[in-house]
């Protein structure tokens, strides 16, 4: 699913214009966004929580000279998800797999 099949998706399940359904997607990912960058994690309860992560310096290789060379220290964003986004992932991936086995 791309960012227009969500905006539709969105637009479908709470009855609203598409345009409304693409700003309030678009102020989400902003708010989101903008509390990672203070260092803030988001958390919601049930879906998964999103927060920056530490990833340490290391010494890595070039894949064409296998030569050394040096990555530096870096902020990432993470996601975990929560126990309802797992259990729904994996009640449909039961789903699946009884059906391939019938």
């Amino acid at each position: 699913m791309n960012k227009s099949e969500l905006i539709d998706a969105i637009a479908a399940s709470a009855d609203i214009p598409k345009a409304i359904a693409g700003r309030a997607l678009d102020a989400v990912i902003e708010s989101v966004t903008g509390a990672l960058q203070k260092g803030d994690s988001v958390v919601l309860v049930g879906f998964g929580t999103f927060a920056v992560k530490e990833r340490a310096a290391r010494t890595g290789r070039n894949p064409q000279t296998g030569n050394p060379l040096n990555i530096e220290a870096a902020k990432i964003p993470g996601f975990k998800a929560g126990k309802n986004l797992k259990d729904a992932v994996n009640e449909v991936s039961g789903k699946a797999k009884a059906a391939k086995r019938s």
